[in-house]
């Protein structure tokens, strides 16, 4: 549990009372370099984008895996898209794999291999927004630079008990992050920042008790820390509709198609699909969506899942068959699905069609 400042807090400066309750309070993650270590631009810019829009407990297996597989920006560069996708698939925002590729195929091609140390020229790689350039170049490059994640907009919100709403409001937390923002470990200070909102100025209850910046936190003198930051009133997100189609074979295979390579989910594979709309298709439009004849089943109930912009609902059709139609796309066995680029809603559909269905044949005469 982090320790009471009391007996710590001895500079009035923000940055240093920061940095000295992070020295003892400091999180052990896998891509963070030990205390006296020099941090691998690599393993902080693998990181950065692996965390964007995903909490850290996500993320740890999915970095130790790349790291094992491709150890260095020029080993990613080489690999082919569709094995890093493969290897990205169910951590979500799958355009961060294709921009996390080409953006190696740059540093390795353009900069020798070494990534630019400037958050101006971080920003020109694939990828990288303002957050992504300001935390790799303060935390690999020990570049002056503010680093504002969520964790930090709320702890510069309730710190600065600014009541303006998200995301209006993040150009002015930016710029009051960077005036925070000390020439001496700045690399620490975006790290602590994140931690102190990870730890202890949490969402709910933060413990304002334990913060190293309690005595001048002006959102706590006024009372309303808890409820900071502010945020805009968020629209209702469309719901979409529409049929899949999982078909397999005897030996369990399974028929899959690849998206097309710009657009959501773009180069990821899929069973067939229908069109997404307002409505769920009658049973003659979705039989007229399958991808060949054959004795479809509606499966009771439906597949739900949120993306960013919108809610999905997915009907599935099963259908049972003794060998492979000719279909474009291809057919794969259950023991190769987990070495392809196949997103977590695209599992759920198959795993929804195959529910409580008997063993494959070969699985059954294996078995025997």
């Amino acid at each position: 549990m982090p320790q009471s400042p009391r007996t710590r807090q001895t500079d009035a400066r923000p940055a240093a009372s920061l940095l000295a309750w992070y020295d003892t309070n400091r999180r052990v993650l896998p891509w963070r370099a030990l205390p006296g270590e020099r941090p691998d631009p690599y393993r902080v810019w693998l990181s950065e984008i692996m965390l964007q829009q995903t909490i850290v407990a996500a993320v740890g297996s999915y970095y130790q895996k790349f790291l094992s597989r491709w150890p260095s920006v020029q080993a990613l560069a080489a690999a082919s898209l569709d094995d890093v996708r493969a290897a990205w698939a169910g951590l979500g925002y799958y355009s961060r794999a294709r921009n996390l590729h080409l953006a190696a195929r740059v540093v390795a091609d353009e900069f020798g291999g070494a990534f630019p140390a400037s958050a101006d020229a971080l920003r020109t790689l694939p990828g990288i927004g303002a957050y992504t350039a300001g935390a790799i170049a303060a935390i690999a490059f020990d570049a002056p630079e503010a680093a504002v994640d969520a964790n930090a907009e709320r702890v510069i919100a309730r710190f600065f008990a600014l009541e303006d709403a998200l995301p209006k409001a993040k150009p002015e937390l930016r710029r009051l992050t960077q005036s925070l923002v000390p020439q001496m470990r700045p690399g620490d200070f975006a790290q602590a920042l994140m931690d102190l909102g990870s730890l202890v100025c949490t969402p709910k209850r933060p413990a304002c008790m334990i913060c190293p910046w309690t005595r001048n936190c002006r959102g706590r003198a006024q009372g309303i820390a808890e409820s900071l930051p502010r945020k805009s009133a968020q629209r209702d997100r469309p719901l979409r509709r529409g049929a899949a189609f999982v078909a397999r074979t005897a030996r369990g295979a399974i028929l899959l198609e690849k998206r097309p390579e710009k657009g959501l989910l773009g180069g990821m594979l899929q069973p067939p699909l229908g069109p997404w709309t307002a409505k769920f298709p009658t049973r003659n439009e979705a039989l007229a969506q399958a991808p060949f004849a054959a004795d479809w089943h509606r499966r009771a109930g439906m597949v739900q899942h949120g993306f960013t912009h919108f809610e999905l609902q997915i009907q599935v059709w099963f259908a049972q068959i003794l060998r492979q139609e000719t279909a474009s796309g291809l057919w794969l066995n259950p023991k190769d699905m987990g070495h392809v680029a196949l997103p977590t809603v695209m599992r759920k559909i198959i795993g929804h069609a195959c529910e409580d269905l008997p063993a494959t044949q070969a699985q059954s005469r294996k078995n025997q």
